[in-house]
């Protein structure tokens, strides 16, 4: 162990209570006596071996000085104690400013609660990548994307969380270059892991993201739970959570105030995505609270050209949100979106409920095949409460591509008190009803014999995964 970082020291992590005062003291790996500091216990995946604080390589918590290096540097020492039970890097109270930075694999970034990591906002503390394979282009810029402010591919067993510690992205110069068209590279995600598997993203709270918040992408094995997400309401594209071509994914007790969709389910980008091929499947959301005037409590789409299927969705609420469900598809996406699962909503002042569209639009160049039309099939909504609505639903799918197999059952909606005229727009789509409130348009036939339309019994293996009881020492 190198004498530069003397507080790097392993044999830390009891199961002891919160706030326990571990005052004895125990020999390093070089002979020294270290002490043994003040400890709080957190729920993760996996607990860590080795802890170290990122003022233990030059970072000053006083919201001025840019610790990108010291972040760096942190993580790269830490990196040889991967084999070893894996390390943690503390953050403790304090305004830490940085700049973009990777994480490692068997790893635990921890935030205290007054802990607050700071984004720069100078565009050369953001390295510039290439468009993500499935996408082909930037999202909202032609070239290529700004990397994440948090970031990390290939990696095994990494967890971000806290006791509530904060993310600033600092988004509002972000939001106005691009409302300004000054941005020739697609804005930086707050967090963006990619190609990894065993993530989880919990506890914390993550405020005015530049672009998406929580950005899993070709990952598996993914837990994202107890998470505020904070961003205005009118701030442009800060989605919540997006899973993006991932596979066996946890989404539970998160609280979201966002300028775009809450939660938005991807999967690559028309031609790109088509090629790419990798769907997000097998996930669950649910005890998800959502507050989106302008978007989505829960979108399918629109870059769904990977595919999307198996998604459940359970105890979701909504209050002042544009949509319940979105469902967001265009010729020349291809693939599918199919066996969509939702039970136990609620909705208050809302436009629309359920919300679903063939024509999206948005393509990423003009080369894709308008050919290529999506499959939607096989979608469930039961046991839902809505008061204050404008439009119950607005339905409609492509001419020839018909959206089928749509199912709602104990659906119960309460108009504001002046409706749009047309309260179900419904065209190319075909489903069966039962107790729904009111009445849905023909193309929606009721059947007496769908008591409850299907909601799977089994559980995702994602959801046998427990957290075990881990602790951080508290201050250095």
């Amino acid at each position: 162990m190198s004498p530069k970082y003397p507080l790097v020291k392993a044999g830390l992590l009891y199961n002891v209570a919160i706030w326990v005062v571990l005052m004895s003291t125990i020999r390093g790996s070089e002979g020294k006596l270290v002490k043994r500091h003040p400890t709080i216990s957190y729920r993760a995946v996996n607990c860590r071996k080795h802890s170290a604080f990122i003022t233990e390589f030059g970072a000053k918590g006083d919201g001025k000085t840019l610790n990108t290096k010291s972040f760096k540097s942190a993580i790269n020492h830490l990196s040889k104690f991967a084999p070893d039970g894996g390390a943690q890097l503390i953050i403790p109270p304090g305004r830490w400013l940085t700049g973009s930075f990777s994480l490692i694999s068997h790893f635990t970034l921890y935030l205290h609660k007054d802990a607050v990591l700071l984004a720069s906002q100078d565009e050369k503390d953001w390295p510039i990548l290439p468009p993500l394979p499935s996408y082909g282009k930037g999202r909202d810029a032609p070239a290529g994307r700004y990397q994440a402010l948090i970031t990390g591919t290939n990696l095994t067993d990494v967890v971000i969380t806290g006791t509530n510690g904060t993310i600033d992205g600092q988004g509002e110069a972000w939001w106005t270059k691009f409302r300004s068209n000054k941005l020739t590279e697609t804005r930086p995600h707050m967090i963006e892991l990619m190609y990894s598997n065993g993530v989880q993203i919990s506890d914390i709270t993550l405020l005015n993201a530049p672009f998406w918040n929580v950005h899993p992408v070709y990952c598996r094995d993914v837990i994202i739970s107890g998470l505020t997400i904070l961003a205005p309401t009118h701030s442009p594209n800060t989605d919540g959570i997006d899973p993006d071509s991932c596979s066996n994914v946890r989404i539970e007790n998160n609280y979201i105030v966002s300028g775009d969709d809450c939660i938005a389910i991807k999967s690559g980008w028309d031609e790109y995505g088509n090629r790419f091929n990798m769907p997000t499947q097998h996930v669950i959301i649910r005890y998800l609270t959502c507050i989106s005037p302008t978007s989505a409590t829960i979108a399918l789409g629109s870059e769904m050209s990977g595919g999307i299927r198996n998604v459940r969705a359970e105890h979701i609420t909504a209050i002042d949100t544009e949509s319940g469900i979105r469902i967001k598809s265009s010729p020349g996406r291809g693939a599918y979106v199919k066996d969509i699962f939702v039970r136990k909503m609620t909705m208050k002042t809302m436009k629309y409920v359920f919300w679903m569209t063939g024509y999206y639009g948005a393509h990423p160049d003009p080369y894709f095949n308008p050919r290529a039309l999506p499959t939607i099939k096989n979608i469930n909504y039961m046991d839902m409460v809505a008061e204050n609505v404008s439009m119950p639903g607005y339905m409609e799918g492509i001419k020839g591509d018909v959206f089928k197999g749509i199912c709602m059952s104990n659906v119960t909606i309460g108009l504001a008190s002046k409706p749009m005229e047309m309260m179900w727009n419904c065209t190319n789509v075909e489903g069966v009803v039962n107790r729904v409130s009111p009445r849905p348009c023909g193309l929606l036939r009721e059947d007496k014999k769908v008591v409850e339309c299907p909601f799977p019994e089994d559980r995702l293996p994602i959801e046998e995964v427990e957290f075990k009881n881990c602790v951080a020492p508290l201050a250095v």
